[in-house]
This record gives C-alpha cells, sequence and structure tokens, in this order.
C-alpha cells in the first residue's frame, strides 16, 4: 500500500483563551508518535458538552488546545509499538494517551483500566483534539470502526456512545425491566435509548426540553415525561407506568440541571440504582432520597477498550441511529457553536473535517 503523502500543517480550531471563541489557525501536523501511538487524518469531529467545559477552563487545560475529543477517521502513520492497526484502517479515536500501565486500574480488572489516573493526557482535554485535520490518539485506547458503521457516527460514539453503553451495562438490568434516563433527549441520551430498547430494556425517557422530547420518542423510549410539570406529577407518572414496583428498577442522569440527580433518585423505585453521567459543580441529592429508601448512587465515565469493541460489534450487529447535525468543513466552527449554545439542537452536531472519507465509506456498505 502506497503510504499518504502527510503535509507538515494543517489547520485547527483551537481554544487559545478561556470563554473566548475558538480561532481557525494551521498549525503542525502532529508527526512525531510515540510508541503507541496513531496519527488519524479526522473524517469527522463532533461536539460534547465537555468541550464547553474545556473552553471554561474546568480542567486548567495547557492552551493552545485544538478542540474535540470525539473524532473518527482513518490511520495513516503509526508508532513503532503499534500491531492492532495500520494505515488505511477506519479508527474511532481513543481519548486517553498513555496510561501508565502499573497502577491498580491498568492491573485490574480489564473494565476499570481506563479510569488510570497517571495518562499523559486526553485528546481534546488537556491534549490537542480532533477539531484539526489530523490527530494523534492512543493505539491502546482507539477502537476498529467495521464496515458498516459510518465514521459520522463513530465520532460521537467516541465519548457519548462510550460514556452511555458503559453506564447502561453498568445498571446490570435484565430485559424486560425499567430504566429512565434523566437528560433522555440529548446527545448521549438518544444513544443511550436505543442501547437499552436493544438490549430488551424498557425505557421512560424525561427531558425539559421540546426538542429533547422529541428525540426521546423517535429514540424508541417506551415513556417520555416532561420534567417541567415538576418532581411531584414527574414520580406520580413514573409510579403509574412501572406499577406495584413504584419506580425505575435503574436511573441514568445525563442532565446537569441542579435538581436532575434529587429527580432521578426520586424516580427510582427502593433499593435500585442512580448512575451519575452528568458533571454539574456539585451534585445534589436530598437525603431522604437515597437513604431512606436505600438507593444505590454511583459515578461513571468512558468506558475501557474492551467495552469499547463490545459496543461497536453490538452496533455492527444491531444497528444504531446517531442524530448528527451536520456542518460542513473546520470553518463552520463558529456555526456550530452558536447553535449548540442557542439550545435547541436536537442529538450531536458534528462537523465533516475530510468528506472524501466519508464518500469512499459508502462504497464499504456503511449503513449505520
Amino acid at each position: 500500500m502506497t503510504s499518504p503523502i502527510i503535509p507538515p500543517t494543517m489547520l485547527a480550531a483551537q481554544v487559545q483563551a478561556y470563554n473566548a471563541p475558538y480561532v481557525l489557525t494551521t498549525v503542525p501536523v502532529p508527526t512525531n508518535l510515540g510508541p503507541h501511538d496513531l496519527l488519524i487524518k479526522v473524517a469527522a469531529a463532533s461536539h460534547c458538552h465537555t468541550d464547553a467545559m474545556v473552553r471554561a477552563g474546568t480542567f486548567s487545560t495547557p492552551l493552545p488546545c485544538t478542540g474535540s475529543h470525539e473524532g473518527a477517521g482513518t490511520v495513516v502513520r503509526t508508532g513503532s509499538a503499534v500491531t492492532a492497526f495500520r494505515a488505511g484502517d477506519r479508527v474511532m479515536c481513543g481519548l486517553p494517551l498513555e496510561p501508565c500501565g502499573a497502577c491498580a486500574d491498568c492491573t485490574g480488572p480489564e473494565n476499570q483500566t481506563h479510569y488510570c489516573a497517571h495518562t499523559a493526557g486526553a485528546v481534546g482535554v488537556v491534549s490537542d483534539g480532533c477539531f484539526a485535520e489530523y490527530v494523534r490518539a492512543d493505539a491502546r485506547s482507539s477502537t476498529a470502526v467495521p464496515d458498516t458503521v459510518s465514521l459520522v457516527s463513530a465520532a460521537p460514539l467516541a465519548c457519548a456512545g462510550r460514556t452511555v453503553w458503559r453506564a447502561v451495562g453498568q445498571v446490570g438490568l435484565g430485559e424486560g425491566r425499567w430504566l429512565a434516563i434523566v437528560g433522555s433527549g440529548g446527545g448521549l441520551g438518544h444513544i443511550g435509548i436505543q442501547f437499552a430498547k436493544k438490549r430488551g430494556l424498557r425505557v421512560i425517557g424525561i427531558d425539559a426540553r421540546d426538542e429533547g422530547l422529541v428525540l426521546s420518542k423517535e429514540a424508541g423510549a417506551d415513556v417520555v415525561i416532561d420534567a417541567r410539570k415538576g418532581k411531584e406529577q414527574v414520580v406520580k407518572k413514573v409510579h403509574e407506568v412501572t406499577g406495584e414496583q413504584a419506580g425505575a428498577d435503574a436511573t441514568i442522569t445525563l442532565a446537569d440541571a441542579d435538581s436532575a440527580a434529587a429527580l432521578a433518585c426520586a424516580v427510582t423505585r427502593m433499593h435500585g440504582t442512580m448512575l451519575q453521567i452528568a458533571q454539574p459543580t456539585e451534585v445534589k441529592i436530598p437525603f431522604h432520597e437515597f437513604i431512606f429508601r436505600d438507593i444505590r448512587v454511583r459515578g461513571s465515565v468512558l468506558c475501557s477498550p474492551g467495552e469499547s469493541r463490545q459496543m461497536m460489534d453490538f452496533i455492527a450487529l444491531n444497528g444504531i441511529d446517531v442524530k448528527g447535525n451536520l456542518f460542513y468543513g473546520l470553518e463552520k466552527i463558529h456555526d456550530l457553536v452558536e447553535k449548540v449554545e442557542l439550545g435547541k439542537i436536537q442529538g450531536k452536531a458534528i462537523i465533516i473535517v475530510d468528506e472524501e472519507q466519508i464518500r469512499r465509506e459508502k462504497e464499504l456498505g456503511a449503513k449505520f
């Protein structure tokens, strides 16, 4: 296979100052790869709530930093120790860079390896990300994309998909059980509904936006409830739906509203589980909502490399419909941010960085 020509510079959308717009600029292509690195020609990259946190300085990100930790594309170069990928492979970018390999999480159960606290960074969070023509990612946390899955879908799955896939698995519910999702009509929520339904669960979608309620229904939620009706009415409706067990078997919280975690506990049956994904400054739960009702409250983030491969295998077999709002070219970054900040967007905001890759993959049979 002929090696692709890699230019010395590329276009990138960078955070150059906190609480300021992205700056579209020309930067060097990151060709100085470590042994486990991949250089990926980005096909698509998407916006996540975490990107707004990066721009706000929440993670004390060293600046300048290229945005987006959700990207997918084609491998053009590999590090000396990489054996799982080669040039030409379609890949969903990993987020963690250079895990230490020695801590309890790295050496512990595979489904905890992504919790390594001693990485060299995270793509698009404290290291340069996917709002660029090329990105450096770690092969050990990246995932091959099956021919049936589009790179446009794979980009938002890099964080939103991985995170909610793990969440649905972590609650441990069997077929026919009730799962509630607070914040069901967002980028993670509509994907989570589909994962849950395709695993045989019954889903209650709870959202506070008209667009979110519509998308929750379109994604397949069995019941959709408007959170704006207030906690008492939402809980009453959940109890009506779930009958004698009086609540969902488990609830996933994806909304970062001040009252979201408390509502999630309230709609969960006694002795059930509330899994917190959203990252508000403080997670606020009145004691009587979880102590007196024996609610198990736990957190979760991303997923391990093994779980990521399982997700992709599941999607290749069962399909997924990622609701995408497409923007063509990195030059559209400001349009994307404006639409996101208006709060009227459905699903994920995605920039098509390389249209040629997207055209080619149709020949492979990409349909999800």
